[in-house]
């Protein structure tokens, strides 16, 4: 991500200048480019995970975890709800446009996808999806070992579509992420007491199980280059903030540590995985402490509002809540950190992820001594 400084000064000439400078600052910061290292080809971008990433594989399930109406999606080509979590584009969308794929990253299971988009990938993610099955099954949404599944379908139509050499090309050279966790922490371990039965650390084993077998799963289908976000700073979403943050709607500092206790449980593991591979790799990306810093200093991104979202009041609304019938909506989202009570804004996520795709793309394309 390029870098851009501008000198302060307090006489009234140069104001004008130093709020140009900010300006074009932020707009540096808004565009996610990247460059690949030399003779590395990323033929499709292939997701897995929950809302974060899912662009609508949600909308014909029975689930209450979708949003394919308005508000959502107000700011995505025209105006159009697609099942996106956000006002926007989602990570997915951003980290292949930055890649050079493709604009937007659809959903598999979109009744409407070109069978050609097949071939620079999809995004299989279900919203309200968790390492815990558990998670999945409370909130009827795609399991991982369902996603799986349909990973197998996805390579059987590419195969079809381009022939088995392409498809084992796309199958060995192709970005994997993998973004989930937050449910299994928020909604099934504080949220349902479900697992009540779990101190936080024997959750946190659990959730990592159950990661290291999908991983495995993914390796033996062909995955080969594996990135794997960590949990972000769950306590600090605006909806934590009003359920467990107290009167000041603080973050809520239990799920903040469960966050990180789980983050250093699945970096060694997936280490250790990764140890044990023939060919390829699973590598652990911190988003905790990056994603945090945005939060705790909004104003350094441009952003005034850190703890509460744009849609409704912001202080609970997500999904069915988050609708056009709310009049509290907020007119600029371009001052928001959070589009609903859970999940990012697209501005957002195009801040985090430049920084973000600079430290860690090498690490999940390659080995250093390529890299």
């Amino acid at each position: 991500m390029a870098t851009f400084s501008c000198a302060s000064s307090t006489n009234t000439t140069s104001l004008a200048i130093f709020s140009l400078c900010f300006l074009v600052h932020q707009l540096i910061q808004l565009s996610v480019a990247i460059t690949l290292p030399p003779n590395v080809n990323v033929p499709a971008l292939l997701i897995f995970g929950d809302s974060i990433v899912d662009p609508g594989n949600n909308n014909n399930l029975p689930t209450i975890a979708k949003c394919n109406f308005l508000p959502y999606g107000q700011d995505f080509m025209g105006g159009k709800p697609t099942g996106r979590f956000s006002n926007g584009k989602v990570p997915g969308d951003l980290i292949a446009e930055a890649l050079g794929i493709k604009d937007i990253l659809p959903a598999y299971l979109d009744p409407f996808l070109d069978p050609n988009d097949l071939l620079t990938g999809v995004s299989f993610a279900s919203g309200a999806a968790g390492y815990d099955p558990l998670t999945s099954k409370l909130a009827m949404a795609i399991s991982l070992e369902k996603q799986v599944e349909l990973f197998k379908e996805y390579l059987a139509k590419v195969a079809a579509i381009a022939g088995e050499e392409k498809a084992k090309s796309i199958l060995s050279d192709s970005l994997y992420l993998v973004v989930i966790g937050s449910n299994d922490l928020g909604n099934t371990y504080f949220g349902s007491q479900l697992r009540s039965n779990y101190d936080i650390p024997a959750y946190a084993d659990l959730m990592v199980e159950g990661a290291i077998s999908f991983i495995q799963d993914l390796y033996n289908v062909g995955a080969r280059r594996i990135g794997v976000f960590g949990v972000p700073p769950i306590g600090c979403l605006p909806s934590q903030r009003t359920l467990a943050g107290g009167k000041a709607r603080n973050c809520a500092e239990n799920y903040n540590q469960a966050a990180q206790i789980f983050n250093l449980k699945l970096s060694p593991a997936l280490a250790k995985l990764t140890a044990k591979f023939a060919h390829g790799r699973a590598v652990y990306a911190d988003i905790y402490y990056p994603i945090l810093e945005i939060i705790d200093n909004p104003h350094n991104y441009g952003f005034e509002e850190a703890t509460k979202g744009c849609c409704g009041t912001g202080k609970i609304e997500s999904i069915i809540l988050c609708n056009q019938l709310n009049p509290f909506t907020c007119d600029d989202v371009s001052k928001y950190i959070f589009w609903d009570s859970y999940h990012p804004t697209e501005r957002a996520y195009r801040i985090f992820l430049g920084p973000f795709l600079e430290k860690n793309l090498n690490r999940f394309l390659c080995d250093d001594a390529i890299c």
